[in-house]
């Protein structure tokens, strides 16, 4: 089972991200963080990298299910999205799989909140 959701898209990273923000906003989400990776590496070990972000959705109603079943699962929140350049002028746009993400932890009570985040991730990354 793959970890993650992806597609290639032919955009500029910065219309990317909007898109995706976009997308993730009307599947119910919010982006809490936003990691700019190429900046970071570039200020703390002076590497350049590839344009690479990594968004922190949360989808609130979903979340506090979660969190009501099993304490310790904000170890596993938010869900990350990477947008991120491929190299050939295209953008490889990512989502983690909650559904594998969520077997590593033994609660039943998940599977459903986990397939229906899943559903909406899909969405998003299928629209762009």
């Amino acid at each position: 089972m793959s970890y993650y959701i992806s597609k290639i898209i032919s955009t500029d990273f910065d219309s990317a991200i909007q898109k995706v923000t976009e997308n993730l906003k009307a599947e119910g989400f919010g982006v809490l963080t936003e990691i700019d990776v190429k900046e970071t590496l570039k200020k703390k070990i002076d590497v350049d990298f590839r344009k690479y972000k990594i968004l922190g959705a949360c989808n609130p109603p979903n979340a506090y299910k979660a969190l009501s079943n099993e304490p310790y699962i904000g170890l596993m929140l938010p869900c990350n999205v990477v947008v991120q350049e491929t190299g050939d002028g295209k953008i490889d746009v990512s989502a983690v799989d909650p559904q594998a993400s969520m077997q590593a932890v033994d609660n039943p009570d998940l599977a459903s909140i986990a397939g229906d985040i899943k559903s909406k991730l899909e969405r998003v990354i299928n629209s762009l």
